[in-house]
């Protein structure tokens, strides 16, 4: 049976800036990928009405998910509208089950932006009640009860909400495939004046190679990496597992965790 991943980001372009890399990657070790975006890129845009950056936007992101031979699963809310609530839970949990994902990848926990630690509350819930009989999904999914290792990426600019900097457990060389996550990336055109005006990120292909850069700073070892941090097992998986260090192995670090 083919072992899957499932990258559940925020917006469109996500998963291109926070976890392009790491998915790339799995996707060359075999692992079926599986690309979604919980909110679907509404608010992103100075010039167009909600519904037409919408549909722009997943335009743009079905082609990422394409450039990465990834299955494209559809968005759930608009912009700012990502809650932690049943409803937005029960569809996430939906996907979580017909997946069957052995890795999950999601935002940090504390992150700039708080569709991205919304996303992250989600993808977690959804991850622990994929063997609950009674934990309805909608629509209607059986449990099931494999085990599924959550990791969680980097925050933006690699700072928490305070500005703290925060490091990651594990690194991943993203060096072989910086250019194909740029690429995906490349695929969010209507994102590139928005995060300028908004942000203040005038190149963001250039700013996201600079947040790889960063993490492989931190790593040690690797030019350009990601960064995560593995979730606690407990529901989940076994204690000792750790999938996606298994998969990329010599290119992938795991840091000594201090006493």
């Amino acid at each position: 049976m083919t072992k899957s991943v499932l990258a559940i980001s925020a917006h469109p372009d996500d998963i291109e800036i926070f976890m392009g890399g790491t998915f790339l990657l799995l996707g060359k070790e075999g692992y079926e990928l599986h690309y979604m975006s919980v909110a679907n890129g509404s608010c992103g845009s100075t010039t167009l009405d909600c519904f037409s950056t919408a549909a722009l936007r997943r335009d743009e992101a079905k082609r990422a998910a394409a450039r990465a031979e990834a299955v494209y699963h559809e968005s759930l809310a608009d912009d700012c509208q990502v809650f932690y609530e049943p409803r937005l839970l029960q569809q996430m949990a939906a996907v979580v089950r017909d997946v069957r994902p052995e890795i999950i990848l999601t935002h940090a926990p504390e992150c700039y932006q708080e569709d991205h630690t919304n996303t992250s509350r989600l993808a977690v819930a959804a991850a622990f009640a994929r063997a609950m009989r009674n934990f309805v999904t909608s629509p209607r999914r059986d449990p099931y009860g494999g085990e599924v290792t959550v990791y969680h990426a980097q925050p933006h600019f690699n700072r928490d909400q305070l500005g703290n900097v925060v490091r990651p457990g594990i690194f991943v060389d993203v060096g072989a495939v910086i250019e194909d996550k740029l690429a995906m990336l490349a695929e969010h055109q209507s994102q590139r004046d928005w995060l300028d005006r908004t942000q203040g990120m005038d190149s963001y292909l250039e700013a996201v190679r600079s947040f790889a850069k960063e993490v492989g700073e931190m790593s040690g070892k690797f030019e350009l990496a990601e960064g995560w941090r593995k979730h606690m097992h407990a529901g989940f998986c076994s204690e000792k597992a750790n999938p996606l260090a298994d998969a990329l192995a010599d290119g992938c670090l795991v840091a000594k965790k201090s006493d």
